[in-house]
């Protein structure tokens, strides 16, 4: 199992941009990382994640806005996002699937909130 713990959530306005991390307790080698988000009253949604292994797969909402990327040395992955709206307000969390199968992990979230 892995701890994650995310970061870089906040308030910014429509058009802005953050960058969300999620630090591992331990190597994140044997894991596929993903973030998904939860708005109030929605139910927990796919941003970015490893479907399939090695390829990223993006939700069509954020598609050409946000990025995702790891590094491995650091044991953290990130998620660039730019061209926020107030459709992207929501908890994000960082998600941890080993690659050979067994127990997800969480992260606790961090807020994003987009005003217009």
């Amino acid at each position: 199992q892995v701890q994650l713990v995310e970061s870089g959530g906040g308030l910014v306005q429509a058009g802005g941009s953050l960058r969300l991390s999620c630090a591992a307790s331990g190597s994140i080698f044997r894991f596929n990382l993903g973030w998904y988000r939860q708005a109030p009253g929605k139910q927990r949604e796919m941003v970015a994640d490893v479907l399939r292994r090695g390829l990223i797969t993006y939700a069509d909402s954020v598609k050409g806005r946000f990025t995702f990327s790891r590094d491995n040395a650091k044991n953290t992955v990130y998620l660039q996002m730019n061209s926020l709206g107030p459709e992207d307000t929501a908890v994000y969390y960082c998600k941890a699937t080993p690659i050979e199968g067994g127990y997800v992990n969480w992260g606790q979230g961090t807020q994003v909130t987009v005003s217009s």
